[in-house]
């Protein structure tokens, strides 16, 4: 029964999570909504970077750099692309049997910019008479997972040769070339200024009779969780089969596993497609739910903060990890709230984040394996040790009776 404490739990959480959007009823409803969001956002991005770090010894600090080519990859797509019945003549423009797919100029962040864009134009001289459509968002967020994996797969034949340090640092290279070359590629990017991107459900969806807006937050709200219990779920598939032994046996002793047949390499940059694909889907649908991308996302600060979850869950458990991502960032906003010590106002806004560096310190110096992970290697493995000590205290007992 013991054992079965960490997967009632949970059942148990997940069914919280699935009521929690119809049973709060509180005046902050979309502000607590919109955290469980971002809590669920982060949540894929520290279990997929434990996967990467803690279970195949793999330290990277490009996971937002994936993350990024997923978000613009997006954002590129449905802004520039359209499917027209009837060629504009102005813009870059293919015949698909009878539909026009459509390219729109690429005009940058200018005072004339509804003037420079090429589809403007021509709806304007169509004036309502030709409707064009655009690019549908789940096609821009398959597409944002494959680009992911693409890059995946490009780096980890790059660079995963290397080990430790050298490995940390070219992934970290990688994420800031990356955001100095889209915060400079103005006239596609926009640069700082960002590209907006439709939402989840530009059109609103009905569901169950009810008809929930493109702002409303319960349909982003399954989308993420849904995709976070997607991921969690490859992630133990692949832990407990063949490919998880094999990459544990990588980062334990990589030269040992070599030694028994094991292709590192090839698990290396599996291990490394599988984890970025997961920081692109994830970026790219939280591009879609924010409705906008910018390089800020990119910024180390962001990759720290990731590994910081991770670590403080459990880097070397990804559901601990997962759990670590939702916690912290509750706790973070709810740091946010300042308060008068003796007539002195506590600026929280500030001390937030030394309050959570002194989390993640004191976890470093006594539960290395952060705070979740321990909880549920309790539960799981508890009861080992014990069984282990009577076993070899009968099988001693049994040898010494014929002595007598």
């Amino acid at each position: 029964m013991r054992q079965q404490v960490p997967n009632i739990a949970g059942i148990a959480g997940i069914g919280f999570f699935i009521l929690f959007p119809f049973v709060y009823s509180g005046a902050d409803y979309d502000y607590i909504m919109h955290i469980c969001i971002i809590a669920f956002y982060y949540a894929i991005l520290a279990s997929s970077w434990s996967m990467l770090a803690g279970y195949a010894g793999q330290f990277s600090f490009g996971h937002m750099g994936f993350m990024g080519i997923g978000a613009y990859t997006t954002a590129l797509f449905c802004h520039y692309f359209y499917l027209s019945p009837e060629p504009t003549n102005l813009c870059t423009e293919f015949n698909l049997g009878g539909t026009w797919l459509v390219v729109v100029n690429p005009i940058g962040v200018t005072s004339t910019t509804l003037t420079q864009d090429c589809l403007r134009q021509a709806l304007s001289a169509w004036n309502g008479t030709v409707q064009v459509t655009p690019m549908p968002v789940w096609l821009g967020i398959v597409l944002g997972t494959l680009m992911g994996g693409l890059f995946g797969l490009l780096i980890g034949l790059l660079v995963l040769r290397l080990r430790a340090a050298y490995l940390a640092l070219f992934t970290l290279g990688f994420s800031e070339i990356l955001k100095a070359t889209i915060s400079a590629e103005i006239q596609i990017t926009r640069g700082q200024a960002g590209m907006e991107t439709p939402a989840l459900f530009e059109q609103g969806i009905t569901l169950f009779g009810h008809t929930f807006s493109k702002t409303d937050k319960l349909p982003p709200y399954f989308v993420m969780f849904f995709l976070l219990l997607a991921c969690l779920g490859i992630l133990a598939w692949l832990a407990r089969s063949k490919f998880g032994l094999f990459v544990r046996a990588l980062r334990e002793d990589q030269d040992a596993a070599a030694a028994l047949g094991v292709n590192t390499t090839k698990y290396k940059v599996l291990v490394f497609v599988v984890t970025t694909m997961m920081a692109a889907v994830a970026g790219a649908v939280q591009a879609h739910y924010v409705g906008i991308v910018t390089p800020n996302n990119l910024f180390l600060l962001q990759m720290s903060l990731v590994v910081a979850m991770a670590v403080i869950g459990g880097v070397e458990n990804f559901v601990a990890a997962a759990v670590g991502a939702i916690l912290i960032q509750f706790v973070l906003e709810m740091l946010r709230n300042s308060f008068d010590v003796g007539g002195i106002t506590v600026d929280m806004t500030i001390w937030r984040l030394v309050i959570f560096g002194i989390i993640l310190m004191v976890t470093l110096r006594f539960s290395r394996n952060g705070l979740i992970a321990p909880i549920i290697e309790y539960f799981q493995r508890g009861h080992v040790g014990k069984e282990t000590v009577e076993k070899r205290m009968a099988s001693e007992g049994d040898a010494e009776e014929p002595a007598k």
